[in-house]
């Protein structure tokens, strides 16, 4: 599996912005954000940064740690991946209806949803933050001689 690249990150993240934006137009007030959003990816972003740091640690093999198995990293890697690219998709989809709904910002409800799609993108952000640390701290180290040989 090779890494994620944060280019087609941002390219997924805009085709869905402008999608959702395109989209919501006619159906603008039959359908709503609803603000578990926020604390939902939030949870997902801590669950997968705490992840990453304690695979880190394993892999490394400090002391006091078990060593990791290597199907679990593989798995650790994919939902990585996985996440990465749902959180710049659904960030873009937030980010098209806070496009959308900052046009309406004189309006109270418009402006209460405008606040929760940037609530809400700003968490998928942090979620893909969290999945390409994950990501990273899945690879397997270079050996300390490989290291030198090459520096």
């Amino acid at each position: 599996m090779k890494p994620t690249h944060p280019g087609p990150l941002i390219g997924i993240a805009f085709v869905a912005g402008v999608l959702a934006w395109g989209l919501i137009q006619p159906i603008y007030g039959k359908v709503f954000i609803p603000w578990t959003a926020i604390p939902t990816m939030l949870l997902l972003a801590i669950g997968e940064g705490y992840s990453a740091w304690a695979t880190k640690a394993r892999i490394a093999r400090k002391p006091g740690t078990k060593p990791v198995e290597p199907l679990a990293v593989a798995r650790l890697a994919a939902l990585a991946k996985a996440s990465a690219y749902a959180g710049a998709a659904f960030g873009g989809l937030f980010a098209g209806f806070a496009a959308y709904t900052v046009q309406m910002f004189d309006r109270e409800t418009p402006r209460l949803e405008f606040f929760v799609a940037v609530g809400s993108f700003v968490a998928c952000i942090a979620l893909v933050c969290a999945a390409l640390y994950l990501e990273h701290a899945c690879r397997i180290p270079k050996d300390k001689d490989e290291r030198n040989n090459h520096d």
